[in-house]
């Protein structure tokens, strides 16, 4: 009982640390999903310069610590001239480091698409952008959805690395709480919970878009992208 009214007066703080970690957590899951798709594309791209440049960033980003990450832009950066705020630091961190995991997960499962969707979207005259949009993202989605269901979990487990350029996240708070009241096993076992509650929230919410993703393409694969193709690339008949 001691343990929980010493609780009492943090509650606040726990749940300001707790927005704080999901903040963290949305900003660098948006901003990994628009890396991921963009080297994505590029690393498959015509241009030998495209490749090149996305394959470096991809490497290096992942072949760096995200924590080093963190403190270049945060303490290395301003002595080149740019300040960037903490959350913004975390936020292109984040982005970058499971941008360059997720891009190769857009390249295996555009990559795993049957050679005969291609063909066929190419023999009814699509442009580029129709053949992706259209027919080969629709059918890669579902194989991606996993994958990156396990970079949002492994980035949910990260953002305590943000504590160390202060920003107050749950585990900041978890930290300041353990050095006012001590009952060290309590507040580690209630943060244990509460990671594991929200990904097993996350976990959910990922299951549920998969199913949908992979009952679009049922329905695609009984007709609907048949009927696309035959339509062609503007909805008139394919000549």
């Amino acid at each position: 009982m001691e343990v929980l009214e010493s609780l009492g007066p943090w509650v606040d703080d726990f749940l300001l640390g707790i927005r704080t970690t999901l903040v963290v957590t949305a900003l660098g899951t948006v901003g990994a999903l628009a890396v991921s798709f963009v080297l994505g594309m590029l690393v498959r791209g015509v241009s030998r310069v495209q490749r090149a440049f996305a394959r470096t960033v991809i490497e290096f980003f992942r072949g760096t610590s995200l924590l080093v990450q963190l403190w270049w832009l945060f303490f290395a950066l301003p002595q080149l001239g740019w300040k960037l705020t903490p959350l913004a630091c975390a936020f292109v961190a984040f982005t970058l480091n499971f941008g360059a995991y997720g891009a190769e997960v857009v390249r295996g499962a555009i990559n795993a698409v049957e050679e005969t969707q291609w063909d066929a979207a190419t023999a009814l005259s699509f442009t580029a952008y129709q053949r992706m949009r259209l027919v080969i993202l629709p059918q890669a989605l579902p194989g991606m959805l996993p994958p990156f269901g396990n970079l949002l979990i492994q980035l949910l487990k990260s953002t305590p690395l943000v504590l160390t350029i202060t920003i107050a996240d749950f585990t900041a708070v978890t930290e300041d709480y353990r050095d006012a009241e001590g009952n060290t096993l309590f507040i580690f076992t209630l943060s244990l919970v509460v990671y594991f509650l929200i990904a097993y929230l996350f976990t959910i919410g990922m299951r549920l878009l998969e199913r949908r993703a992979r009952a679009g393409i049922g329905r695609a694969d009984s007709g609907g992208l048949l009927r696309l193709l035959l339509s062609g690339p503007k909805g008139g008949k394919a000549a």
